[in-house]
């Protein structure tokens, strides 16, 4: 498989406080990548990184080969903005869902499609999102506020794959929901995968959940990477077993 996105290095400066040191990994095209690790491991910030949210202090990412963020020491190149980075291909579904409450749930699609300039296209789009998540397309008009929050999760997703990504990445999609909501939200995260051919790249504290729907994983601790081997390998590792599946 080709690398789609690769991290070479980086590290990632908060002030005086190191978030990320001398991270490096891959994803290869096609697959679902988890990175799991502790509160304030630093994985939000690996995330923000790749989209140009935070400045490299060292290292570099790379996108279908191209440097896309570079640390400002690096010669000859320099880092595309997040706009740019989105209009790659990549698009982030953040922690804690960010929807625009007060817009309808059509009216967060659209905003979804913002770099789009076919309208036959977005209008596309939105019904392959309301055929794919049913209760979106059943409420279509009402204000996200009112839904609950698997169902704001599902209109996180389906306004990120509004610009039809390459690569998405997904921060803590699980996150605050109930067990069953959360088993059906990674129903769909492997669909979107293996369906729409879309490589994934999640951060996740339920490692038992991301483990399981991932082709390769991750395991992050103080802002480095301390593990890597495939989603089953992990689930059986003693080290993962004790740390995160409180076993």
């Amino acid at each position: 498989m080709s690398e789609l996105l690769s991290i070479d290095g980086i590290t990632v400066s908060y002030g005086s406080i190191t978030a990320l040191r001398d991270v490096s990994m891959h994803v290869n095209e096609g697959e679902i990548v988890s990175l799991i690790g502790a509160n304030g491991a630093g994985k939000s910030t690996l995330l923000k990184a790749i989209v140009g949210q935070v400045p490299l202090s060292s290292g570099s990412v790379k996108y279908k080969g191209d440097a896309i963020c570079v640390s400002k020491g690096e010669t000859h190149s320099h880092s595309l903005r997040t706009d740019q980075i989105a209009r790659s291909g990549i698009a982030l579904v953040p922690e804690g869902r960010r929807v625009f409450a007060d817009l309808t749930v059509e009216e967060n699609l659209d905003m979804g499609a913002f770099m789009v300039r076919d309208d036959a296209l977005i209008a596309r789009k939105k019904q392959e999102m309301y055929d794919f998540f049913p209760i979106l397309g059943a409420r279509r008009r009402q204000k996200t506020r009112s839904l609950s929050g698997g169902e704001q999760q599902m209109m996180a997703i389906a306004r990120a794959l509004m610009s039809s990504p390459h690569l998405l990445l997904l921060d803590e999609p699980g996150l605050g929901l109930a067990p069953l909501i959360i088993q059906d939200i990674f129903h769909k995260i492997r669909l979107i995968n293996r369906e729409d051919k879309v490589t994934v790249f999640l951060v996740e504290q339920n490692a038992r959940m991301a483990l399981k729907a991932s082709d390769n994983g991750y395991v992050m601790e103080n802002g480095r990477i301390v593990l890597s081997d495939s989603g089953a390998a992990l689930l059986t590792n003693p080290q993962v077993r004790a740390a995160y599946l409180g076993e």
